[in-house]
């Protein structure tokens, strides 16, 4: 199960952008499996290619935005393809289409290039954040929506733990209608005060566990930690939720 544990590098973007072949090593040494791009800062792909070769690291997909999903996408299948990642990921989508008229458009549209990524062999997924659940789409939130659980829709989740929580839905009971429509889950915790802000894994109040028992039953591929900012080193950080999410892999068996 540990094989599956990988990191999203926003939590590391400064140490990324002063030293991104040093960090990638850096998280090797931790334990870490593999990582999850959120840009390059500036460096060829095929350079970090060589390190991720170097340390053993897998790629556990692509972070993209809206524009460069629906604009760039021929780009992203190279990219992809160099990392032998089959996963491209839409990290959120613009304040504009944040409405009714805007979630019907994104979800056609991201149908249509899930279609032809399908055809090399690529799946589309959509992260959440919590602005999702403010708008209501044929009686649906704008989440459930994008990802509806439906033959004709391509339209993976990447389900983020933190944020589900944060949008007042309990997360095992959210990904319940996802099974094997969820490679990968996205890990946080949320501290237990009123600022209800980001949290090494296992340090705060969501149930990791239970999160777990459903992403092994569910084809859960990979389990990605981030944390959007921290109140310490950020590598100190992930170093934290590795090291509690192995415990609890080791719990579960």
């Amino acid at each position: 199960m540990k094989h599956k544990i990988s990191v999203q590098l926003y939590t590391l973007r400064e140490q990324c952008a002063a030293d991104f072949p040093g960090t990638l090593r850096k998280l090797a040494e931790i334990g870490y499996s593999g990582i999850q791009f959120a840009g390059y800062h500036g460096h060829e792909p095929a350079s970090l290619k060589a390190v991720i070769e170097e340390t053993g690291l897998r790629v556990s997909g692509l972070h993209v935005g809206e524009s460069e999903l629906l604009n760039d996408w021929e780009r992203l299948i190279a990219e992809a393809r160099l990392f032998g990642t089959p996963d491209i990921v839409c990290a959120g989508i613009g304040a504009d289409n944040r409405n009714e008229a805007g979630y019907r458009s994104v979800k056609r549209r991201f149908n249509e290039v899930a279609s032809r990524l399908q055809d090399e062999g690529l799946r589309v997924s959509y992260h959440n954040h919590a602005f999702e659940f403010d708008t209501t789409v044929d009686g649906k939130d704008g989440l459930s929506f994008l990802i509806e659980a439906a033959p004709d829709n391509l339209i993976l989740a990447e389900p983020d733990v933190y944020w589900l929580k944060k949008g007042g839905r309990d997360p095992v009971a959210f990904l319940a209608p996802y099974a094997d429509r969820a490679p990968i889950l996205h890990m946080k915790d949320m501290t237990d005060d009123e600022e209800q802000t980001y949290a090494e894994v296992g340090t705060g109040t969501i149930d990791f566990e239970a999160i777990i028992r459903w992403g092994e039953a569910s084809g859960v591929e990979w389990y990605v930690v981030e944390q959007d900012s921290c109140k310490s080193d950020p590598l100190e950080c992930v170093k934290t939720s590795y090291a509690n999410l192995s415990k609890l892999m080791d719990k579960i068996g």
